[in-house]
C-alpha cells in the first residue's frame, strides 16, 4: 500500500452518511475530496455544505478538500478526477454515496401514487456510481491499487420504501460484484465492495423519528453514527485479505465486530441478520463474456 496518506473521494458528502464517512477517513489521516451540490446554507432544506465537511475532515486530522459537483453532470465528474489525479497523482479509495433520494420515498403510497421524480435516484445513485467508478477504475488499474465502495442497505434484498429505492440499493450491490469480476479478470489489486449501513443518526432520520416516534422510535436503539461506516471502510482498506472480499456485499455492523470498531459511545450496532433476518444476495459464480 502507498506510504503517503491515502487519497479518498467521498461523493454526496455535504451531510449524512457521506459527511460522516469523510470525517472518519480524515481521522485516520486521509486526504479526502468531498463532493456534493450544497455549497452554501439554504442550498438544501437540511444543514450541511461541502466546505463544512472539508473543514470537519481537516479538524479530524486529515486534509479535506471541497469540490462542488453535480453528479448528474459527466463533465463535472471527469473534472473532479482530473483534479484529484493532477494534485495527488492517484486515488486510493472511492466511496460512492451520492444519491438523489426524495422525502416521498418515506410515504406509504404505492409506486404509481408517488411522483415520477423518485426516478432521480437512477441518475444520481445508480448511473452516477457507475460513472465515478469508471473514472476511478482507470486510475486504480494503472496504479495497481485501490478500493471502490458503495454505500447500500438491506433494501437491496427486501421491499423498502418502493421500487426506486430498492433498485438503487440492489444496483449498488450488483455493480460491486461485477466490477470485482472485471478487476480479477485484469489481474489487478483493486477491490470493489458494497456495505449495508444500518439506520444512521442523520438529521434526516432523526427528524423522521421525532415526527413519528410510535412508528420509528424503536430505531433509536439501533442507530449507527454517520462516522461508523467510515471507520469500517478504513478497516477494510487495511485488511490484508481485502482482495478475497472483493465483489461481496457486507453488513457494516458485522465488519465492525471483525475489526473491533465501536461508535463514539462504545457501542456496536446490531446486524440486519439479527434485526431483520435478512442477508445480502449471494451471486452465482457464472461468468459470461
Amino acid at each position: 500500500m502507498p506510504n503517503n496518506p491515502p487519497v479518498a473521494i467521498v461523493t454526496g458528502a455535504s451531510r449524512g452518511a457521506g459527511r460522516g464517512i469523510a470525517k472518519a477517513l480524515g481521522s485516520h489521516g486521509c486526504t479526502v475530496y468531498v463532493t456534493a451540490r450544497s455549497v452554501k446554507a439554504g442550498d438544501h432544506p437540511l444543514p450541511g455544505t461541502v466546505m463544512e465537511t472539508a473543514d470537519a475532515v481537516t479538524a479530524a486530522g486529515g486534509k479535506g478538500i471541497a469540490v462542488p459537483c453535480d453528479h448528474k453532470d459527466d463533465t463535472a465528474v471527469a473534472s473532479l478526477f482530473e483534479r484529484v489525479l493532477s494534485e495527488q497523482g492517484r486515488v486510493d479509495i472511492l466511496v460512492n454515496n451520492a444519491a438523489l433520494i426524495h422525502d416521498e420515498n418515506n410515504t406509504p403510497e404505492n409506486f404509481w401514487e408517488k411522483p415520477l421524480k423518485l426516478t432521480d435516484v437512477i441518475d444520481v445513485g445508480i448511473r452516477s456510481g457507475y460513472v465515478a467508478s469508471w473514472h476511478a477504475a482507470r486510475a486504480m488499474v494503472k496504479q495497481n491499487h485501490g478500493l471502490i465502495v458503495f454505500t447500500s442497505a438491506s433494501g437491496a434484498a427486501h421491499y423498502s420504501m418502493g421500487p426506486t429505492y430498492g433498485a438503487h440499493k440492489a444496483a449498488m450491490d450488483k455493480m460491486a460484484h461485477d466490477f470485482a469480476v472485471d478487476f480479477r479478470n485484469a489481474g489487478v489489486d483493486v477491490a470493489s465492495l458494497s456495505i449495508w449501513m444500518g439506520a444512521l443518526a442523520t438529521d434526516r432520520l432523526l427528524s423522521m423519528i421525532e415526527a413519528d416516534p410510535e412508528k420509528l422510535g424503536y430505531l433509536r436503539e439501533q442507530l449507527e453514527t454517520p462516522e461508523f461506516t467510515g471507520h469500517v471502510i478504513w478497516g477494510l482498506y487495511n485488511d490484508p485479505e481485502l482482495l478475497a472480499l472483493s465483489g461481496k456485499t457486507l453488513i457494516g455492523a458485522e465488519l465492525a465486530r471483525k475489526y473491533h470498531i465501536t461508535d463514539e459511545e462504545g457501542r456496536q450496532p446490531p446486524s440486519y441478520r439479527d434485526t431483520h433476518k435478512v442477508v445480502p444476495v449471494e451471486y452465482s459464480p457464472l461468468v459470461i463474456r
